[in-house]
């Protein structure tokens, strides 16, 4: 399994960006192919310092070959692009990250 992992930092307007968020983010992301889980997590807190982010999406995909082809899809460009405009819109940032997944 491959995690595709986005760490939100704090918007400058939360409200815009919850609601963007839910009402058109979720949505794009929903239509990726082959993402077989997606979750979010709110109420962060940081346990050892620093600032705790503000939501952090997790996405999973069963291969890193198909967490790529559904970022290169038009879907996924379509979820990029929405990225990008809720950063300029709500005053965020955001870090990723993907990986595979080992149980031991």
């Amino acid at each position: 399994m491959v995690k595709f992992i986005v760490l939100w930092n704090t918007p400058e307007d939360p409200v815009a960006f919850e609601r963007h968020y839910r009402d058109v983010h979720i949505p794009l992301v929903k239509q990726m192919p082959g993402l077989r889980r997606y979750t979010i997590g709110r109420h962060v807190t940081a346990l050892r310092g620093g600032e705790p982010y503000y939501w952090i999406a997790e996405l999973e995909w069963d291969t890193m070959d198909a967490l790529q082809k559904a970022r290169q899809s038009p879907q996924g460009q379509a979820t990029a692009q929405d990225a990008a405009s809720l950063v300029r819109s709500t005053g965020t940032s955001f870090r990723s990250m993907a990986y595979e997944v080992e149980e031991v």
